[in-house]
C-alpha cells in the first residue's frame, strides 16, 4: 500500500508539472500566434496598392491598431493634377468581420488618440477604418489648391480606399459619420450606391443653400420649451447691453490669441452674440449655465467665450477648409438679427460666412446647389439600407433627413431634446435595441 502511495503522489507531482508546463506552453503559443497576427495584418497593410507608410499604434480599446499613409489622386479623373497623402486608421478585429468606414469630415487627430472608441465598430465587433478629410490635418495637399477641394473629390478618395481595403476585408461594410463626416456617409452613398452595404450618419445636415434658412425658425420657435428659448434670447440681449463693458477684455482676449479678423471688433463680438444661440443649442447647454444679470461683466464674458470662441470668425482660422466647402457646395446656416437689431454694430448678417469667414481672395466663391439637387433626388428615389440619428434641439436637425418618409429600409431617430453628440447609445434601452436589431438583420442577410 505505501508502494502504491508513493507512485500516486509521484505521479500527481509529474502530472502538476505537466499542466503547469503545458499552460506556459499554451500561453506562449497564443502571444506568438497574437503577435503573428499582428506582424500579418501589418505586413499585409504595407502591401497594399498606394501604401506608402504603416505605424502601429497604442489603443486602450482595439487589439491592434495602424495608422495607414496612402497615396491618393487629386483629381481621379485628372492623374496628371497630382497626389497627395491621406492618413488613414484601421483597428483590425478579424478578416472574417464586417468593417465600419469612418467618413470623417474634418481631421483624423482625436482618432489616433489611444483612448478613442467608435461606437459602430464595438457594438458590431467590426474592423475599423478612419479616413481623414482631404484638406484637412496632415492630408493636405502641397500646394494647397482649393479647386480640388471638392465633395465629389473626397467621396472618390472613399471610393479608392473601398476597394484597395476590399482586398483585406471582404466581409459587409457600414459606412458612418458624424456631423459633415455624416454628411459625406450620405454624399459617398449617393455618388457610389453599391460600395458599402449599410449607411448610418449621425447629425448630418443636408443643406440647400449658403444661407439654408430653416435653422432660424428651427431655434426661435422649435427647440426646447419657449420659456427656455426665451432665456437664451435674453442672454444674447444682456450680451449685448453689456458690450462696451466687456470690449476692452474682448479686445485683451483676442489680442492675446493672435486672432486677425476681416471686420472692426465690435462686429466681431456681435457675431459671436448670434452665434452663441446655435452654439448653445447644438451642444445642449442646460439653461441653468446662464449667468443670472446680477452677475459681473467677467462671468458673463467668460460664459460667451466658453460657447461662441472669436476664433470662429478669425482668419486664417481653424475652420477654414470647412467654409470653402461651405460656400462651395454643402451649405451653412444664416443668423436671423431682428430681434437684437438695436445693440448691433452690424447692419446685417446677410452672406456673412463669405464676408467673414473667408479671405478676400475666396470671397468670391459662389455656392452651387447641384450636389443639394442630386442627393435630395437619389433619397427621394432609393431606398437602401441607412439608419439616420438626430438630436431633437440640435439645430442641424432643421436641415437633416427628417423627411425622409413611407421609406421601408431607410430609418429616422430623432432624439427628444438631443443635442449634436446624441449617439445609438444616446437612445432609451427599447430604441436601441430597435436599431441593434435592424443593423443585426441587415449583417446576416
Amino acid at each position: 500500500m505505501a508502494v502504491i502511495g508513493i507512485s500516486k503522489c509521484r505521479f500527481a507531482s509529474s502530472l502538476k508539472v505537466f499542466l503547469a508546463v503545458l499552460c506556459v506552453v499554451l500561453f506562449s503559443f497564443r502571444a506568438l500566434s497574437a503577435e503573428n497576427v499582428g506582424r500579418d495584418v501589418f505586413s499585409r497593410l504595407s502591401e497594399l496598392p498606394g501604401v506608402t507608410d504603416v505605424d502601429s499604434l497604442e489603443s486602450a480599446t482595439y487589439g491592434q491598431k495602424f495608422l495607414v499613409t496612402l497615396k491618393q489622386p487629386l483629381d481621379l479623373r485628372h492623374p496628371d493634377a497630382g497626389s497627395f497623402e491621406q492618413r488613414i486608421i484601421v483597428a483590425h478585429v478579424g478578416y472574417d468581420r464586417p468593417t465600419v468606414l469612418v467618413t470623417e469630415g474634418y481631421d483624423a487627430n482625436y482618432a489616433i488618440n489611444a483612448n478613442y472608441k467608435e461606437e459602430l465598430s464595438l457594438l458590431l465587433q467590426a474592423n475599423l477604418i478612419f479616413v481623414e478629410y482631404r484638406f484637412f490635418g496632415e492630408s493636405i495637399p502641397e500646394p494647397c489648391d482649393w479647386s480640388y477641394l471638392t465633395v465629389e473629390n473626397s467621396v472618390n478618395d472613399l471610393h479608392r480606399i473601398r476597394q484597395i481595403f476590399g482586398e483585406m476585408y471582404a466581409g459587409k461594410w457600414i459606412s458612418t459619420g458624424i456631423s459633415k463626416g455624416g454628411q459625406t456617409t450620405i454624399f459617398y452613398r449617393t455618388f457610389y450606391p453599391e460600395d458599402v452595404d449599410i449607411s448610418l450618419p449621425y447629425v448630418a445636415p443636408l443643406n440647400r443653400a449658403l444661407e439654408d434658412g430653416r435653422h432660424e425658425p428651427f431655434i426661435a420657435k422649435k427647440v426646447s420649451t419657449k420659456e427656455n428659448r426665451k432665456r437664451v434670447k435674453e442672454a444674447q440681449v444682456e450680451l449685448l447691453k453689456r458690450k462696451d463693458n466687456l470690449m476692452g477684455s474682448f479686445e485683451a482676449y483676442c489680442k492675446g490669441r493672435g486672432y486677425k479678423f476681416r471686420i472692426p471688433l465690435r462686429e466681431v463680438y456681435d457675431y459671436c452674440v448670434l452665434e452663441y444661440a446655435f452654439a448653445f443649442w447644438q451642444w445642449g447647454t442646460p439653461v441653468s449655465y446662464i449667468p443670472k444679470k446680477t452677475d459681473s461683466d467677467e462671468k458673463w464674458l467668460n460664459h460667451l467665450l466658453s460657447l461662441s470662441e472669436p476664433s470662429y470668425f478669425s482668419l486664417p482660422g481653424p475652420y477654414l477648409a470647412f467654409n470653402v466647402q461651405a460656400a462651395k457646395e454643402i451649405g451653412y446656416y444664416g443668423y436671423d438679427i431682428r430681434p437684437f437689431r438695436k445693440y448691433l454694430d452690424i447692419k446685417s448678417a446677410h452672406d456673412y460666412l463669405r464676408r467673414v469667414m473667408l479671405p478676400a481672395d475666396l470671397s468670391t466663391l459662389q455656392f452651387d446647389s447641384s450636389l443639394y439637387e442630386r442627393t435630395k433626388n437619389f433619397l427621394e428615389n432609393t431606398d437602401f439600407k441607412m439608419i439616420c440619428i438626430y438630436g431633437g434641439d440640435d439645430p442641424w436637425t432643421a436641415s437633416g433627413l427628417t423627411w425622409l418618409k413611407k421609406k421601408k429600409q431607410i430609418h429616422v431617430y430623432v432624439l427628444p431634446a438631443g443635442s449634436h453628440s446624441t449617439r445609438i447609445a444616446s437612445f432609451d434601452k427599447r430604441t436601441q435595441d430597435e436599431i441593434k436589431e435592424i443593423l443585426s438583420a441587415w449583417l446576416n442577410e
